[in-house]
């Protein structure tokens, strides 16, 4: 692990109640940052009280933004021992979205050296109680000072740490989603496959809108021809077809999600036939009216694995396996889960541990 200069607080926080952890509303005490100068490269890299980030009114990603992130998780086992979950994978997809959005890339290395230093640093932050976990947002964002719309020229990295509970706090629960064929989430060309602010608060309306006709969450079509799946919410989604999994392809609209591509790997491991292609909504409701649609979830980082119990498109709700968790559905969530939290084998070397000092 790098030595990364550090200046610590002079007034730690109180650790919240685990019982009552909400998703990112606690934030624990130090931050990392480094910087980028153009002509300099990434530069200045530190660990420092977590404060506010001096920013002019004019800084440019504010105005056109250029902001990128990832998120991922830190687990704290039953022996103690932390793990970061597919660390590299994230580190890469973040470099990823920042060349999507004309931002200098970082070293893969250097990233993951900031996870173990800050997680190890906060290491009393990790929360202990089961189904908890410690939330990382490494970001990028754009610093130039001045108005026009042009790549800027330099850049912070900035990464901050948050622990939260059990997405679930009753356990696992599908959820009511709503198809809509008038909220457009991406298109071929555009920001789909990056992990990037502006795709976040394209999604405010269309999740405003399923939340007032009683859903949960919106299921998002392709926006040229309002026709194929695309994801649901912020989560890709699959489909559990007769003996099929099903799942939209990587096609430049939707992002790679590290959770999708863990599901997907075990689901291949077990045997059974994976599918990524182009689905209809059509497809999907006939399949829920004919009793062949047996199964239905999506995959995120935030809630590893949410059923959907019902799918709602034109006025029409299909009930999905009687609206209860399907037997593949939960063996996905336990199985990523339990190599998270270091319960099960991990065959693919998903996990890395943390170094924590002393």
């Amino acid at each position: 692990m790098a030595d990364f200069p550090i200046t610590r607080t002079s007034t730690p926080k109180p650790k919240p109640d685990e019982d009552n952890l909400a998703f990112g509303r606690a934030l624990t005490d130090h931050m990392f940052l480094m910087d980028y100068t153009e002509g300099k490269g990434w530069h200045s890299p530190r660990i420092v009280p977590y404060g506010p980030i001096p920013m002019d009114p004019a800084t440019t990603v504010l105005h056109y933004g250029q902001a990128v992130f990832d998120g991922l998780k830190a687990f704290r086992g039953a022996d103690g021992t932390i793990r970061l979950f597919r660390a590299d994978r994230h580190a890469q997809r973040l470099n990823t979205s920042a060349t999507i959005m004309c931002m200098p890339e970082l070293p893969v290395d250097i990233i993951r050296q900031s996870f173990d230093a800050l997680v190890s640093v906060e290491a009393d932050w990790v929360p202990r109680r089961p189904g908890t976990s410690l939330y990382l947002r490494p970001s990028i964002i754009a610093t130039d000072v001045m108005l026009g719309v042009h790549p800027a020229h330099s850049y912070l990295y900035f990464l901050i740490l948050s622990p939260v509970g059990a997405y679930y706090k009753e356990g696992v629960k599908p959820v009511k989603i709503l198809a809509s064929d008038t909220h457009v989430r991406a298109v071929k060309g555009g920001l789909g496959e990056a992990k990037t602010a502006a795709n976040y608060a394209a999604s405010l309306a269309g999740q405003r809108d399923a939340e007032k006709a009683g859903y949960t969450q919106v299921l998002y079509l392709d926006g040229v021809q309002r026709k194929y799946l695309d994801e649901v919410g912020t989560m890709n989604i699959m489909l559990r077809i007769g003996d099929e999994v099903i799942t939209p392809p990587l096609a430049g609209t939707i992002l790679d999600g590290v959770t999708r591509n863990s599901a997907l790997t075990l689901l291949r491991d077990w045997g059974l036939k994976v599918t990524e292609r182009p689905i209809s909504i059509d497809e999907v409701m006939q399949a829920g009216r004919d009793g062949t649609l047996r199964e239905m979830w999506g995959t995120g980082t935030a809630a590893v694995v949410s059923p959907v119990g019902t799918l709602g498109y034109r006025g029409e709700d299909i009930l999905i396996n009687g609206g209860e968790t399907g037997e593949l559905t939960r063996k996905l969530y336990d199985s990523i889960t339990g190599i998270q939290y270091g319960r099960s084998n991990d065959p693919h070397g998903w996990t890395s541990r943390v170094p924590v000092a002393g």
